[in-house]
């Protein structure tokens, strides 16, 4: 067993390890990445052929995280890992994302790359260095790959930058960045931060950038140390360059002239250039386009993306007639659907977003429980591309990669703007209506409205822009672009999302496919996005400046309050008793969480009514009994000797029969008490002993002029008991002490 191994050491001192040779040795490529006690196995299979027909990239990207790996059982029924989570479809992403656009271009065999968890200790996150799994497991493959590439994560705590810093110091951080790159590039961006500029941004990709450069350099080592210097040969395309130049003399220019007509519909766009390689293909009998179809519309899908990016080089001109910083037209309306609790809708040019806020209780939080991560979510962004939204006639399936992958974009701009003290679990819920490019940026415009709608006092409204970048000879003819359509992010060279408020950016998404991407770009295409988030959020601030002052009529109420810790169990009650039995009655929704060294309860209703009733029953079982005080209280049992009263929510006492009336009773059922009945008492006294209280309902009524103290009998008092036979003890002053030793004495013995 040939096992090579190679270290990466950064900046803190912590090391990472890629081992090779040890384990699945049948897969084309595997690495073992450690890092503390988080192991990350990567493994790398493609086929030796191409699906006929395929003219793409056939790569699939799985990262799974084993429960084992953290020593828990997995939930449900099976006990068993099941469809892969939210958070592992985004770093499964962030890994494509990455990867993807390092495949040579005529590559199609269908390859998967799997990445899996299978230790941690829930101190270092194994998001950051699964991507570097990734790329070092195709590095020790013969598998065509114009790598290495690494991801890091990159986060600013108390103003210092930190590479792939724990998961404790994440939570101090107001920068959060995944960066992957190469050896020379940039090619993939995507995290949070709380309102930072432009400049710092481009910092912490800068500084995660420089950390990348050794771990591209040691998976160069390892690929050299294993032998795999050589890649596979392969054969996936085969190409007509007659045919091709026969294409391009056909079609370029018409489809230039089509990229220069300022054509704003993009169905009738779409339709002019496809009728342009319909006429080219008329020429072809059947017989002939069976074979030179799929070569025509490969050959036809260049001479549109040279056409469409050499009119904007040459000339300026984008495909729908706008200015490279030119924004769309922005048309948005609040509060169109009365049902939720906040909606809207926000258009950009044909991009359009359906928004609505839902409030909910503690009982709608979502539950975490992952490998490494259990809790509850109490802000929820989902994100909806039905076919409809682009003109597909095709059935709407379930919710996609690319929608998690949007949706969580749009709650990472939007959740750090809810105030940390807000009471309700909020959900919004964006469907796509219409779609030609940035419908995620869309979801944050609309998503702030119908938050703003809804009542909601979010900290500050959050626009997004996408941008674009047509470039070439290594970035040094170049166009950024900004408000991108659907065409010019496929046959374009980046998408960039920005989102942010007036004062700096909340989250963004970058992907890169092409070399040479500079700085100075990268700050342009920063400096533009300000400046079109800026245009947008002026733009929806005459639908919505600021949030409306209270919530919709029909959005649930809730009231917050504190009670002390020993008393969370006196408001449950024994199995729930209690508490459901005050939901029951007033109508509110109760939920308590223990807080440190207090409880915290949430009370919802619709109506503020149930929500008073509820707070005036919790209040009157947290509150202690006071001497002096007047309680309306309810017969629980009754005896002979009185009646056993609740005076207060899990508060009992006994009533006595004296104490019912000033009039004497001989036997309880003259009183009329039943159980039941309600009754006023007075808390006479509280015996500092046993606790027990003493409780009058006679010293409630006016005494009668004509009452008589009943007379006091003198007690005799009870004779002093024998410790040991508890027989009453003798008086030996009285009596003369027997002698026992006498057989006289002993006669009764």
């Amino acid at each position: 067993m040939n096992v090579i191994t190679k270290t990466i050491t950064l900046g803190d001192g912590r090391t990472i390890t890629l081992e090779t040779g040890k384990l699945a040795k049948q897969a084309d490529g595997a690495v073992m990445v450690t890092m503390g006690q988080t192991m990350l196995l990567a493994t790398v299979c493609s086929a030796q052929d191409a699906v006929p027909g395929t003219d793409f990239m056939p790569l699939t990207v799985e990262y799974k995280e084993k429960f084992a790996s953290n020593g828990r059982f997995p939930g449900g029924f099976t006990r068993r890992e099941g469809r892969a989570s939210d958070y592992e479809i985004l770093i499964a992403r962030l890994i494509d994302r990455a990867l993807r656009p390092l495949f040579p271009a005529d590559y199609h065999a269908e390859t998967f790359v799997n990445v899996t968890l299978y230790s941690a200790d829930g101190i270092d996150m194994p998001d950051s260095i699964a991507g570097l799994a990734a790329s070092a497991a195709l590095m020790v493959s013969d598998i065509p790959f114009e790598g290495p590439i690494s991801e890091v994560r990159v986060a600013r705590i108390d103003g210092k930058f930190v590479i792939n810093p724990t998961f404790e110091q994440l939570e101090k951080a107001d920068i959060d960045l995944i960066v992957a790159a190469t050896l020379d590039n940039i090619m993939m961006v995507e995290g949070e931060m709380r309102e930072v500029s432009e400049t710092e941004m481009l910092e912490a990709i800068k500084i995660a950038h420089e950390a990348i450069k050794p771990q591209c350099q040691v998976q160069l080592e390892l690929m050299e140390a294993v032998g795999k210097t050589e890649k596979r040969t392969y054969c996936h395309e085969e190409n007509d360059e007659d045919l091709r130049k026969a294409v391009h003399d056909a079609c370029y220019a018409k489809a230039y002239a089509q990229a220069t007509a300022a054509d704003t519909d993009k169905h009738h766009r779409s339709a002019v250039f496809a009728a342009i390689c319909d006429d080219f293909k008329a020429q072809f009998s059947e017989e002939e386009l069976a074979t030179k179809a799929p070569l025509i519309d490969r050959y036809y899908h260049d001479v549109e993306k040279e056409a469409m990016r050499r009119a904007i080089l040459d000339e300026g001109k984008r495909l729908d007639g706008r200015k490279t910083t030119e924004i769309r037209p922005i048309w948005s309306e609040v509060g169109y659907l009365p049902g939720p609790h906040g909606s809207s809708i926000f258009t950009r040019g044909e991009t359009q977003a359906l928004c609505t806020v839902t409030l909910g209780t503690k009982q709608d939080e979502k539950m975490i429980d992952e490998a490494l991560t259990q809790g509850n979510d109490r802000f929820l962004l989902h994100y909806n591309f039905p076919p409809f939204s682009t003109g597909e006639a095709r059935a709407q399936r379930g919710v996609g990669r690319r929608e998690i992958g949007h949706g969580n974009l749009a709650c990472r701009a939007l959740k750090n703007m809810i105030p940390e003290d807000y009471p309700y679990v909020v959900r919004v819920v964006s469907d796509i209506l219409e779609s030609n490019g940035s419908s995620s940026m869309a979801t944050v415009c609309g998503g702030t409205l119908a938050l703003m709608d809804a009542g909601l006092q979010i900290k500050k409204p959050v626009t997004g822009i996408a941008m674009g970048l047509i470039s070439e000879n290594k970035g040094t003819n170049y166009a950024v672009l900004s408000d991108i359509l659907g065409d010019e992010d496929h046959l374009g060279d980046m998408d960039f999302k920005v989102t942010g408020t007036k004062d700096g950016i909340t989250a963004t998404q970058m992907d890169i496919k092409v070399d040479g991407l500079s700085y100075e770009i990268l700050e342009k295409a920063l400096s533009q996005a300000r400046e079109g988030r800026l245009h947008i959020l002026n733009k929806i601030s005459e639908t919505l400046a600021e949030p409306r002052p209270d919530l919709k009529p029909h959005a649930p109420r809730i009231v917050t309050m504190d009670i002390p810790k020993e008393l969370i169990g006196a408001v449950i009650g024994p199995g729930g008793k209690i508490i459901q039995g005050i939901q029951t009655e007033t109508g509110a929704v109760i939920c308590i969480d223990e807080i440190e060294d207090h409880g915290h309860i949430e009370i919802a209703a619709n109506n503020r009514a149930a929500i008073d009733a509820a707070i005036a029953k919790i209040k009157s079982i947290v509150a202690l009994p006071e001497v002096g005080m007047v309680y309306s209280s309810k017969v629980k049992s009754i005896m002979p000797y009185g009646a056993f009263v609740e005076f207060m929510p899990g508060k009992e006492g006994l009533l006595h029969i004296s104490e019912i009336d000033w009039k004497r009773f001989e036997t309880i059922e003259e009183t009329g008490l039943k159980e039941d009945d309600t009754i006023d008492v007075k808390l006479v006294d509280i015996d500092p002993k046993t606790g027990k209280f003493k409780l009058s309902a006679k010293v409630l009524i006016e005494k009668p002029e004509d009452y008589v103290e009943p007379e006091v009998r003198e007690r005799r008092p009870r004779p002093e008991r024998d410790d040991k036979n508890n027989r009453p003890r003798r008086n030996h002053n009285n009596h003369e002490p027997k002698d026992f030793r006498d057989p006289a004495n002993r006669k009764n013995m």
